[in-house]
C-alpha cells in the first residue's frame, strides 16, 4: 500500500527512480518533496530492526559529532534528542537495498554541535535516539549520550620522590586530573614508557598507582605520571626515585701462615655489594689477627742461642725496675716540700672562703646570682581541665599582641527574657536531635530571646548577622533564636565541576519556626560580584542532612521564601525560613574570579639564625580572617604588613609565591627552588580554609635584625600582588591596625528598639506614608530608587508593606555606620513632610 513519509523527510540524493525486480518501487527526492514507499506484500508484516544504532560520542573542542542509524525494512527514520524531534532539515537520508534479502535499508545521519549540548549542560545529560517506522509498527534504538570532552590541567595527587634501599618495595601515587572521558594513565621513567607486561617488576594498580616490587639499581630515575584522553595529554611533575645500596662484607679469607711474630691473619672486603648511590659503608673489621700456638711458631733459634736471649731479657727487666724505684723516691721528696710551702702560705688566704660556704650577700648581688633552671619549675593550675581538642577553648580570646579581648555581650530585651548562660544554651541546644551536628563553639555562636519587636544577632568580627525585623515574630510568641558559623572542615558541601564555596556556612534557627515576614541574614562572600561570570546558588541543608538548591541568583521568584541581594563584599539574604545556608558559585567562564586575602605573619621573638615568614592565602571573608588571627595569636605570631587582596581566576593556573631583594651580605633564603606553588585545585575547591606557605630565611649573624625584602604572590598568567617588607625582627613595634581586625564592640544580641536605627513609631509612620501608591511616584518606589535598590522593585511590590522591606534592608546595611539624618534627607527629597519626624527623640517615641 502506498505510504506518505511525511513532511519531516528531506532527501539529499538526486531524484531517481529505482525499479526492483520484486516490483518494489522507491522514490528519492530533493528539497522539501515528500517520499513515498510501497513495501511488497511479503515484507508488510515485518517490524523494522536496526543494523546500526547511535553510539555514545564525545565533543572535542568545537568539532561536531555525527550520529548514524540504519534500519530494515523501514519507511521512515527520525532522530529524537532529549525528548524533542530533530528538525527535518537536519537529517541526511540514504536508501539502499540489501542484495541478499532484497529488503529495503534506510540510513539517517545527524550532526550534534557543542552549542546544542551546552544549552542543557548541568541540568541533564544530552541524549539522542532514532525511531524507525514500517507498515507494521515502530521501533526505538538505544539512547546515545553526547558529552563535552575535557581534561583539567592539575593532577589531584602527584607522585613524590623517594630514597629506597635495594630490593625494597616502592609505591608512587598518582590521581589524574578530572576529565570526560576519564583519563587513561601511563607511567614513564626518564621519558620512556613503563610496560609491566615486558617488565614484571612493575605493577600499575587499578587506581593508577605505580608499584616497584623490588627496587633495583637500574630503577633509579625520574618517574612521571601521564594522563591522557581524547582531548589532551597531561604530565605530572617528575618524582625522583633513588635506589641506594648498603655495603656488605665478603666472606673471610683463609687464615694466613704463622708469621715471624708468631701471629696469623685473615681479611674480607666491602664488595658484596659495594656501597653505592649514598648507601652506608660496611660495619665491622676488615682485618683480623690471631696468635699462633707454640707448635705453629717458626723455629729459627738453636738451644744455646735461646739461653743467651733469656739472660738478656732478665737483665733489661732488672735495670728498668731500679730506674722506676729511683723516680718514685724523687717524686715523693718534692711533693713533701711543696705541701710545706702551701701550709706556710695560709695567712695569704684569710680573705677567701672555701667552696661550699655561702658568702654574705653584697649590695649588687644580683649581678652574681645564678638564674634558676626554669625547665624544672613546678607550677600549679586551678580550674577545669579540658581536652586539647575541645572547641570551646580552642581559641580563647584573651589579651595578646594580635587580638584584643571581646567585650561581654550585653543583651537588651523588651517584653521578653534572656537565658542566663551562653554556654549552657549552646550545650542544651546541641543535645536536641536535629542540632547534634552543631559545633559547641561558644565564641562563634550568638543567641537571644525575641518577641514581635524583633532584634539582631551578631557574631563579632565575622561580618555575620541576623536582623529580625519588627512583626517578623507573630504577636504573643517568644522565640529563642541562635546564630552560628560552621567550620568547613566539620561540614563539607558537595561540589561538582567548577563549583566553589563563596561564603561561610551559617546556621540560624531553630528551623521550622513560624515567621510573619522575612528575616535578613548578612554574610560575607568572596566572589568578584559580577553575575555575568557566575551562576550563584543558595544551598540549604534539609532535615536529612543533604544539601539542596533553593535559589539561583538573578532568577529569583517573588513567590519563593528566599531572595538575595549581592553587594560588592556582602550578601543580604531575605529568608522566611531558618536553617543552615551557604552560597556556592559555578564559574561560567575563565573570567570568573574569587577574592583571596593575602596575610603575612612572622614570629614575635626570634633567638636563632632561622626566621620564618608565613603567607596565608584565604578566602576574603572576615570569619576566616578572624580564625587565622586567633590561631596566629596562639602560635605567638605577629602581623608584619597590611593584608592584600588578589583576584584568583578560574583559569586552572596555580598560585606562586617568591621572595626577592634580600641583602645577600646578611640574609639568605633556604628555599631551594625559585618559588613555592599552591595547586589551583586546592584553592578553588576550598576544602582547606586557610592555605599558607612558609619562607624560611637564615641570617648570617645573630646581631642582624633589620630585614628588607620583596615578597611576591601571583597566579600564573594572572594577577599578582607584592609586599615590600622593611622591619626589625627583634622589635615588635608594628601595632596591629584595628581597621584590619574589624573589632566589633557591639553586643552579640540586641532585642527590641535598641537593635534598630529607626525608632519603632517613626518606622510605622514612614510605612503608612509611602506604602500607598502616589500618582507622581512620591512613594516607596522613589525611596527604593534614591537608595539604589530599584533592581528589587518586583520583590518589594510583592510584599504587603514594600516600605518596610526597604527599611529592613537599610537597617541591615547601615547598622554600624548608618546616619539617620541621611535617610531624613532622602525623605525630604521625596517631598514627604514626615521627614521632620526623624528629629523626634527616642524618649518621645
Amino acid at each position: 500500500m502506498p505510504l506518505l513519509l511525511g513532511p519531516f523527510v528531506r532527501c539529499r540524493l538526486s531524484a531517481t527512480l529505482l525499479v526492483l525486480w520484486l516490483g518494489f518501487a522507491v522514490f528519492t527526492c530533493t528539497g522539501s518533496e515528500h517520499a513515498t514507499a510501497t513495501l511488497p506484500a511479503a515484507f508488510s508484516d515485518l517490524l523494522p530492526h536496526f543494523l546500526v544504532e547511535p553510539e555514545d560520542e564525545f565533543i572535542v573542542k568545537n568539532k561536531p559529532v555525527t550520529l548514524t542509524c540504519r534500519s530494515t525494512p523501514a519507511t521512515q527514520i527520525y532522530f529524537k534528542c532529549n525528548g524533542e524531534w530533530v528538525h527535518q532539515d537536519d537529517h541526511l537520508i540514504e536508501r539502499t537495498v540489501d542484495p541478499a534479502t532484497a529488503l529495503p535499508i534506510m540510513q539517517v545521519k545527524i550532526d550534534i554541535t557543542r552549542q546544542q549540548v551546552e544549552k542543557i549542560f548541568g541540568l541533564d545529560e544530552y541524549w539522542c535516539q532514532c525511531v524507525a517506522w514500517s507498515t507494521t509498527g515502530t521501533q526505538k534504538s538505544q539512547k546515545a549520550y553526547i558529552r563535552i570532552a575535557y581534561l583539567r590541567k592539575n593532577f589531584e595527587e602527584e607522585p613524590q620522590g623517594k630514597e629506597v634501599a635495594l630490593d625494597q618495595e616502592v609505591l608512587l601515587r598518582c590521581h589524574p586530573p578530572e576529565g570526560v572521558p576519564q583519563a587513561e594513565v601511563e607511567w614513564q621513567r626518564n621519558e620512556d614508557v613503563i610496560n609491566p607486561a615486558s617488565d614484571p617488576n612493575f605493577f600499575i594498580t587499578t587506581d593508577h598507582n605505580l608499584v616497584i616490587k623490588k627496587a633495583r639499581l637500574a630503577d633509579t630515575g625520574n618517574y612521571t605520571c601521564v594522563a591522557k584522553n581524547i582531548v589532551a595529554r597531561r604530565k605530572s611533575t617528575s618524582a625522583t626515585v633513588l635506589v641506594y645500596v648498603d655495603g656488605g662484607w665478603s666472606e673471610w679469607s683463609k687464615w694466613s701462615a704463622c708469621g715471624a711474630d708468631c701471629s696469623m691473619w685473615r681479611s674480607r672486603e666491602c664488595t658484596q655489594p659495594s656501597p653505592g648511590t649514598g648507601g652506608k659503608d660496611c660495619q665491622g673489621l676488615d682485618l683480623q689477627s690471631l696468635n699462633c700456638t707454640s707448635e705453629q711458631c717458626p723455629q729459627t733459634v738453636s738451644g744455646a742461642e735461646d739461653v743467651a736471649l733469656y739472660v738478656g731479657i732478665v737483665a733489661v727487666a732488672l735495670c728498668l725496675t731500679l730506674l722506676l724505684i729511683v723516680v718514685v723516691l724523687v717524686y715523693r721528696r718534692k711533693k713533701e716540700d711543696l705541701d710545706a710551702d702551701v701550709a706556710d702560705s695560709s695567712i695569704l688566704t684569710t680573705g677567701f672562703q672555701p667552696m661550699g660556704i655561702k658568702p654574705s650577700k653584697p649590695e649588687n648581688s644580683h649581678l652574681l646570682t645564678i638564674q634558676p633552671d626554669l625547665t624544672t619549675t613546678t607550677t600549679s593550675y586551678q580550674g577545669t581541665l579540658r581536652s586539647r581538642h575541645d572547641a570551646t577553648g580552642k581559641f580563647s580570646m584573651t589579651n595578646g599582641p594580635l587580638l584584643d579581648p571581646l567585650p561581654n555581650g550585653s543583651h537588651t530585651l523588651h517584653n521578653g527574657k534572656l537565658n542566663s548562660d551562653h554556654a549552657e544554651f549552646v550545650s542544651r541546644l546541641s543535645t536536641q536531635s536535629y542540632f547534634k551536628t552543631l559545633p559547641r563553639d561558644v565564641a562563634n555562636t550568638s543567641y537571644g530571646t525575641f518577641n514581635f519587636l524583633g532584634g539582631r544577632l551578631t557574631i563579632p568580627n565575622t561580618g555575620i548577622s541576623l536582623l529580625i525585623p519588627p512583626e517578623a515574630i507573630p504577636r504573643g510568641k517568644i522565640y529563642e533564636i541562635y546564630l552560628t558559623v560552621q567550620r568547613k572542615e566539620d561540614l563539607r558541601l558537595p561540589l561538582a565541576g567548577c563549583q566553589t564555596v563563596l561564603s561561610p556556612i551559617v546556621s540560624c534557627g531553630p528551623p521550622g519556626v513560624v515567621l510573619s515576614r522575612p528575616v535578613i541574614l548578612s554574610m560575607d562572600h568572596c566572589s568578584d560580584a559580577c553575575l555575568d561570570n557566575w551562576a550563584v546558588r543558595l544551598k540549604k541543608q534539609n532535615y536529612e542532612g543533604t544539601w539542596e538548591d533553593v535559589l539561583l541568583m538573578g532568577e529569583e521568584l517573588v513567590s519563593e521564601p528566599y531572595y538575595c541581594q549581592l553587594e560588592a563584599e556582602t550578601c543580604r539574604l531575605f529568608s522566611e525560613q531558618l536553617g543552615t545556608l551557604a552560597l556556592v558559585g559555578e564559574s561560567l567562564h575563565m573570567g570568573a574570579a574569587k577574592r583571596l586575602r593575602l596575610v603575612l605573619f612572622s614570629d614575635v621573638y626570634c633567638s636563632t639564625l632561622e626566621y620564618n615568614i608565613r603567607v596565608y592565602c584565604m578566602d576574603d571573608t572576615q570569619d576566616v580572617f578572624k580564625e587565622v588571627m586567633q590561631m596566629e595569636r596562639q602560635l605567638g605570631g605577629r602581623l608584619i604588613d597590611e593584608p592584600h587582596v588578589l583576584l584568583f581566576k578560574d583559569s586552572y593556573h596555580n598560585l606562586r609565591l617568591s621572595i626577592h631583594d634580600m641583602p645577600q651580605a646578611h640574609w639568605r633564603s633556604k628555599l631551594l627552588a625559585g618559588y613555592q606553588e599552591i595547586p589551583f585545585y586546592h584553592i578553588w575547591n576550598g576544602s582547606q580554609r586557610y592555605l599558607h606557605c612558609t619562607f624560611t630565611l637564615e641570617r648570617l649573624s645573630l646581631s642582624t635584625c633589620e630585614l628588607t625584602c620583596q615578597l611576591c604572590v601571583w597566579q600564573v598568567e594572572g594577577e599578582g600582588q607584592s609586599f615590600s617588607l622593611d622591619f626589625n625582627i627583634a622589635k615588635d613595634t608594628r601595632a596591629v591596625d584595628s581597621e584590619f581586625l574589624l573589632m566589633d564592640s557591639n553586643a552579640t544580641a540586641l532585642a527590641g528598639p535598641s537593635a534598630f536605627q529607626i525608632p519603632y513609631l517613626i518606622r510605622q509612620k514612614i510605612c503608612s506614608s509611602l506604602d500607598a501608591p502616589c500618582p507622581n511616584g512620591a512613594d516607596w518606589r522613589m525611596l527604593a530608587q534614591r537608595l539604589k535598590l530599584e533592581r528589587h522593585m518586583s520583590f518589594f511590590a510583592s510584599k504587603a508593606s514594600p516600605t518596610s522591606m526597604i527599611l529592613d534592608l537599610w537597617e541591615a546595611q547601615h547598622f554600624h555606620s548608618g546616619n539617620i539624618n541621611q535617610l531624613a534627607t532622602v525623605m525630604a527629597d521625596i517631598g514627604k513632610q514626615e521627614a521632620m519626624i526623624f528629629l523626634v527623640s527616642d524618649g518621645e517615641c
